[in-house]
């Protein structure tokens, strides 16, 4: 049994007195000591104890010299001393026998501990024993289970080949019945047809009869009126024949008294023929009189007609110019309300500003003041604890250099006292040193190993389980008992020193809860975290204010101008815990340029994509929390990046069926109905009013033309912006809504920045894209303009044309007026130019971009006006990043920004070359070219970028 080793002298202990006894090692010399055998040679016991309060005396007597003559010789002391030793020595034989006592006992107890230890042992082994029976029954148990599950595997996997074969029989049954079905609905159908078919024969035929009768009616009429004239003129004719030959009879009958007979027959015939002739020509005349007459009359009708219409077009020229009056006179009315309250607002805002700005200034001034305040507090608090802590160094210093003064006095007088006053002799080998106030000795002997071991410690170290071990069996020895008569009328002081563990504590000492230097502490890093957080926000807002002169505002829905958009994700981000991996990137696009960072839909969403949200509120999606979103937001607004989000306003998928079977019943905290999906939406059976735009058929449309949609969604986007933090959109398929509600979602929600997605098709002939593509773009600048120009647009005329000039095409990046040939060319401050996005590229691929130009395409839409976007995957998996930072820099350092200028100067088979704002040229192709070779370019030109015929970049010196 080992005990700790407890050594006598050590180099560098305090030094002490010590008071030596008269003892033996032995019971035996104990003995001899009492009986009056007196050795000649002294034995010196030291003893000493470093934890008990008082240390042991020493007493050194001497003993009787066993000479051949056998005589006794006595030391020279006085009887008083003796008689004391003597008492002492019967007073510790007397402690000696209690030890001893107490040792039996403790022994019986370590003997009864071992006992109950083996029957401990004995039950554990019991316990083990049904324990590993137990695990026995439960694997066989396991086994059986197993075997049943297996078994109802194999008749589960029967069952499902019945049930496939019933599902296989009954398909083909409803596919016959449908079949049936289809037929007998198509012979109605037919049937039905046949006898519309006939109806409408028998109607028309009825309506030709009609008609046929009416014109036979007016024709008889004319034909009766036409006769009657006939007749009239006839009669009137032959009135005009009878009076003629009345005259002619009583010219004859004149005649007959003065002329031949003969002569007046002839007369008179000849009357008649001039007569028959008159009447003929009368005839011809009353003839053409009447188809006079008819074309007099069809022209007077033709010209009644043009009067009615004219008078009729007069009428609504009249009735439209007074509408146009008074629709003018209100809308004049309305502008000029609209001036007044615009007026008015932006009065109230400029005051309010004002104000604002006057608060914010005074925050401020107050946050510095305290800022100062809290400094000199903290400054304060900082040197009183400074103070008070070297007080405490110096105290504790002082402490254990007395400490260690007065050790070293023990040290040297128990130096002294082993080799000056301890005879050297051939029995030295004898001597012990007693240790632990004479305990240890109570277990140790002359001749064991014991002492050896406790003395000069184990051969090796020893192993925490053995250590263990031996503090779990070891005997507890009871505390000394302080003897009140030998503190009193000893000579000599214990020293009560420290530990040099405590006098070391304050070096390691940890921080306590109501100390008063760790209050200080902690209160001084809580200013310092506040003084650190202001300053970044002064800095922040000083970098903010230096820069309004820079990049101001250009134009509405822009930005500042001068952004660049980074599309933070692909379409297999969501298979990563995305918004962690997108946090880390911020300072990195940061320094690379980038101002602005697309992220993916928040939205819980059908697709985990995010693009078939269904509860707009829960943002837990397949890219992360919402926790972890805010946090990446955080992360972009502490490098200065805005956080576009993209929201999903045309479509919503439902949570809910209706009675009929169909998904038109929304969830979450927006728990529309079917009345908030429009009418004419061929899957959803919605109840509103009819799409303002295209259908998108995987999803209910929403139907924007609702008060309560419209105000929903409103509050839903500036939840996004106040309380989650995004800075401005990207608006997804805005093709299937009118840009109307976008400009009013946009004002209501106020971002920074925003983008609409209007994804149409170019215009291809035989297969080859065409070069006039202004119909595709001007769809385009429809829907910017059906916003009120709050929104930019997506430059997809300029990505489909540059797939083509690239490929030794470039003057497909001219049109006739000179300008570039996509959006760009007719609104350069609404194109956001691209080349790719997640469904263009990345693992979609719909319409990716040439990879072998994609330098070439990045030099040409971050060298001209517009807003570029760099998507994700080129600038971290392509090769191509530090190609795209220099183009970001040239961008930068020319001061381009979404409305520079651009005048072009070749555009051929060869290659491209224009100039960009007043101090940028760029060249795309191996035509050769430079700025020395164009006299239309004025001042000294430097090369910037040399990519050789992919593209050259000059800047102005």
């Amino acid at each position: 049994m080992l005990l700790p080793h407890f050594p006598v002298v050590s180099s560098g202990t305090p030094r002490g007195q010590f008071h030596l006894i008269l003892g033996g090692s032995s019971n035996r010399k104990r003995k001899h000591l009492l009986t009056g055998n007196w050795q000649c040679r002294p034995r010196v016991i030291v003893a000493s104890k470093m934890n008990d309060p008082y240390d042991t005396s020493a007493d050194v007597a001497d003993n009787e010299d066993g000479s051949s003559s056998g005589g006794y010789e006595m030391l020279e002391m006085r009887e008083e001393e003796l008689m004391e030793t003597r008492r002492a020595l019967s007073e510790a034989q007397a402690r000696q026998e209690a030890l001893e006592k107490e040792r039996d006992q403790l022994l019986e107890e370590f003997a009864c501990s071992e006992a109950k230890q083996q029957e401990y042992v004995a039950e554990i082994l019991h316990d083990k024993e049904l324990t590993i029976s137990e695990l026995e029954s439960a694997k066989s148990l396991f086994h059986q289970k197993l075997q049943e599950s297996v078994e109802e595997k194999f008749t589960l996997e029967s069952k499902l080949v019945l049930a496939k074969q019933d599902t296989v029989e009954l398909a083909v049954q409803v596919e016959k019945l449908a079949e049936i079905a289809f037929q007998q609905a198509t012979s109605h159908i037919l049937e039905d047809a046949k006898l519309r078919v006939s109806a409408a024969e028998t109607l028309a035929a009825e309506s030709a009869y009609q008609i046929e009768e009416q014109i036979r009616k007016a024709t008889e009429g004319t034909i009766l009126s036409i006769v009657e004239q006939s007749k009239d003129a006839i009669t009137k004719a032959l009135e005009v024949a009878e009076k003629a030959g009345d005259q002619a009879a009583k010219a004859v009958a004149a005649f007959n008294d003065s002329i031949n007979p003969i002569d007046s027959i002839a007369s008179v015939q000849s009357e008649n023929i001039k007569l028959q002739g008159v009447v003929s020509e009368l005839e011809s005349q009353l003839l053409l009189s009447k188809s006079e007459v008819d074309r007099l009359k069809l022209e007077l009708q033709q010209v009644q007609a043009q009067a009615n219409a004219a008078e009729l077009r007069a009428s609504n020229a009249e009735k439209a110019l007074l509408e146009f009056q008074e629709l003018s006179r209100k809308r004049a009315l309305e502008q000029e309300e609209e001036i007044k309250s615009l007026l008015e607002k932006i009065r109230k805002e400029a005051v309010e500003r004002k104000r604002a700005v006057s608060k914010a200034f005074k925050a401020e001034l107050e946050s510095i003041k305290a800022a100062v305040n809290a400094a000199k507090e903290t400054t304060c608090s900082r040197d009183n604890a400074y103070m008070r802590r070297c007080e405490a160094l110096q105290r504790s210093l002082r402490t254990s250099e007395s400490a260690l003064k007065m050790w070293r006095q023990r040290a040297e007088m128990a130096e002294s006292l082993l080799l000056k006053e301890r005879p050297q002799n051939e029995e030295d080998e004898e001597a012990i040193y007693v240790v632990n106030g004479g305990r240890i000795d109570l277990l140790t002997d002359d001749d064991s190993q014991k002492w050896k071991l406790l003395s000069d410690g184990p051969r090796k170290e020893i192993s925490q389980r053995i250590a263990r071990r031996i503090r779990s069996i070891r005997p507890k020895f009871p505390p000394r008992k302080t003897d009140i008569f030998e503190a009193l009328n000893t000579n000599f002081k214990s020293l009560e020193l420290p530990k040099p563990d405590e006098v070391w504590s304050i070096a390691q000492e940890k921080p306590k809860d109501g100390d008063m230097l760790i209050e200080h502490v902690i209160e001084k890093e809580v200013i310092e975290k506040k003084r650190k957080a202001l300053e970044r926000a002064l800095q922040r807002k000083t970098v903010k204010w230096q820069r309004i002169p820079e990049e101001k505002k250009l134009e509405p829905g822009t930005g500042t101008g001068r952004e660049i958009v980074f599309q933070g994700f692909n379409w297999e981000s969501w298979r990563r815990q995305w918004y962690q991996e997108l946090a880390l990137k911020a300072a990195d696009l940061s320094q690379s340029g980038m101002t602005a960072v697309w992220f993916p839909p928040p939205t819980e969403s059908v697709a985990p994509q995010g693009y078939m949200p269904s509860d707009l509120y829960n943002l837990n999606s397949s890219y992360g929390s919402v926790e972890e979103l805010k946090f990446c937001i955080e992360e972009m607004h502490s490098q200065d990046l805005l956080a576009l989000g993209d929201v999903v306003l045309n479509h919503r998928c439902a949570q809910k069926q209706s009675p009929n079977g169909v998904w038109n019943i929304f969830g979450g905290k927006l728990a529309w109905g079917p009345e908030a999906i429009v009418c004419d939406d061929p899957n959803f059976q919605g109840l509103g009013n009819p799409s303002s735009g295209d259908i998108f058929h995987a999803a209910p449309n929403i139907d924007h033309s609702q008060d309560f949609v419209r105000r929903d969604i409103m509050q839903w986007l500036n939840w996004l912006r106040n309380d989650i933090g995004f800075d401005g959109w990207r608006l997804d398929f805005v093709r299937g809504f009118s840009g109307t509600y976008a400009k009013e979602y946009i004002e209501a929600s106020n971002p920074a920045f925003a983008i609409g997605e209007y994804w149409d098709s170019l215009a291809y002939e035989h297969g080859n894209l065409c070069y006039n593509q202004d119909a595709h773009r001007q769809r385009i600048i429809n829907w910017i303009n059906a916003t009120g120009g709050t929104s930019s647009a997506f430059d997809v005329t300029t990505k489909g044309i540059l797939h083509s000039a690239l490929h030794n095409q470039y003057w497909r990046l001219i049109d006739p007026q000179g300008k570039p040939t996509g959006v760009m060319g007719w609104w350069p401050s609404r194109a956001v130019t691209f080349l790719e996005n997640h469904d263009t590229g990345s693992t979609q691929g719909h319409w990716p971009f040439p990879h072998d130009k994609l330098t070439q395409g990045y030099a040409y839409i971050l060298t001209h006006p517009g807003t570029p976007v760099i998507f994700y995957d080129h600038f971290y998996e392509f090769g191509i990043r530090d190609l795209l930072t220099e183009l970001i820099e040239v961008r930068r350092r020319s001061g381009i920004h979404c409305g520079s200028s651009v005048k072009i100067y070749h555009a051929n088979n060869e290659g491209y070359v224009a100039q960009v704002g007043d101090t940028l040229v760029i060249k795309l192709g191996h035509f050769d070219w430079n700025p020395s070779k164009e006299n239309q370019l004025d001042g000294s030109w430097q090369k910037y970028i040399d990519k050789g015929s992919d593209y050259q970049v000059w800047s102005r010196q």
